[in-house]
């Protein structure tokens, strides 16, 4: 255990893919990273941009760089980008959600450098980065969870079946579940000209999904 000398309540922590660095993030509207190799704990740098509490930070995979996203109460998504050691710089801004953005999500890096949101306004939305050094954005869906949705988590990139088959080209499917307030955990599909459809509803909870 360490003081991170965050001035407020921690709302999550995440390691990187490595395990040597930690992003954490708070009420007091920081996000704060660490060097925790070894048995020492070395502030890194400080994140500031949010104007509400943080409520989560996500790692990208390091095939894509030194890359974290953050969301807020603020209704903000950002994408920060380490451009020299220790020294980050947002890169990208989501401002599409009308209510809190609760949960982030990376996809799997075998479908790309792509972003899922999860928001307090009912919607999820998918934020894309394109070979051009664009960010490319699915509008929020607004019919998602009523009330409002807390969490989003994606799916392994194959079918499990294809795994069984054997074959030699594995196509590659994008898939995600979000959980609300509505008790309900609800699967999601994508497809090219359809975009994000429905594809199960899983219900039994009697009270708001957290997690998913």
């Amino acid at each position: 255990a360490f003081d991170t000398r965050h001035e407020d309540m921690i709302h999550d922590a995440q390691l990187d893919y490595y395990g040597r660095r930690l992003a954490t993030c708070s009420s007091d509207r920081t996000i704060k990273l660490f060097d925790v190799t070894g048995d020492k704990h070395v502030h890194l740098a400080d994140l500031r941009g949010h104007e509400g509490p943080v409520w989560r930070v996500a790692w990208a995979h390091p095939k894509f760089g030194s890359l974290l996203a953050s969301c807020s109460y603020d209704r903000m998504v950002f994408v920060w980008k380490e451009t020299s050691e220790n020294v980050w710089s947002r890169i990208h801004q989501f401002s599409a959600h009308t209510s809190s953005v609760n949960a982030i999500a990376w996809a799997p890096h075998e479908l790309g450098l792509c972003l899922a949101t999860a928001s307090s306004d009912g919607s999820f939305s998918v934020i894309t980065h394109g070979e051009d050094d664009k960010w490319i954005a699915t509008p929020p869906n607004p019919n998602a969870h009523s009330i409002g949705c807390n969490a989003v988590s994606w799916a392994p990139p194959v079918e499990p079946s294809a795994l069984l088959e054997g074959s030699s080209e594995v196509r590659l499917v994008k898939r995600l579940g979000t959980g609300g307030c509505d008790t309900h955990v609800r699967v999601w599909r994508f497809a090219d000209n359809v975009g994000w459809t429905e594809e199960s509803t899983l219900a039994g909870h009697k009270d708001w999904v957290r997690d998913v």
